[in-house]
């Protein structure tokens, strides 16, 4: 498989989400957000970081950027698309994804392990994974409504929760509705998440556990 990591101004976890796919066997090639063609991609991904310094609001900017063009037309193609931390927010401000994201609750800045519960199908059945938090505007809101769809739909794919599994308001690090750490479109090829699954790939920084979405992600188990 082959497919585009889009690079913004601002973006910093392209390489690692880069050397991430590579550690699954998925070959990727980076994409300027200025490009307007990305050519019969398996797969794309937009990865962490501050495009545009995070003016406006995050993700705010980038979404008017020519690639998005592209990003939306293959969107509707049926291509699997993932956008992690930043990329979760830009694909919620380009309306590919519903819900909009805040200030976290504390309004500090987190960095830290989590522990999430996932409704992906893995190779492995694991659902309990360990993955790093890196974000100051992960606090994800959509209204009562709204909420009720992506609960009906089984759209929410990760939730904050603790080493058993269990999603508390005490274990939630941002104040994200319903624990809420990652969702999916309705026809389950657009993921969003916060959490970073390229930092967890490597027994060197904690936690290989990344691999597991990112495989999912690539064979469609969503």
């Amino acid at each position: 498989m082959k497919g585009a990591i889009v690079v913004f101004p601002g973006s910093n976890c392209e390489r690692d989400t880069h050397r991430a796919l590579g550690s699954v066997g998925a070959k990727s090639i980076f994409v300027w957000h200025k490009e307007t063609h990305i050519e019969s991609p398996d797969f794309i991904i937009i990865p962490g970081g501050f495009s545009y310094g995070d003016y406006l609001r995050a993700g705010a900017i980038a979404k008017a950027s020519p690639v998005m063009v592209e990003i939306r037309r293959h969107a509707k193609r049926g291509v699997s698309i993932l956008g992690i931390c930043n990329g979760f927010q830009i694909l919620l401000e380009a309306g590919l994804l519903p819900g909009a994201m805040q200030r976290n609750a504390t309004l500090h800045f987190i960095c830290k392990q989590q522990y999430l519960i996932s409704t992906m199908r893995t190779a492995s059945g694991k659902k309990l994974l360990r993955i790093p938090v890196a974000h100051g505007e992960g606090n994800y809101w959509t209204d009562g409504q709204s909420m009720e769809v992506l609960k009906d739909n089984e759209q929410i794919i990760f939730r904050y929760c603790d080493e058993e599994g269990v999603c508390t308001e005490a274990v939630n690090p941002n104040g994200s509705r319903f624990n809420i750490a990652g969702i999916c479109s309705k026809e389950r090829n657009v993921i969003g998440m916060m959490p970073h699954p390229e930092r967890a790939c490597d027994d060197a920084l904690g936690s290989v556990d990344g691999r597991e979405i990112f495989l999912s992600f690539l064979n469609k188990e969503v």
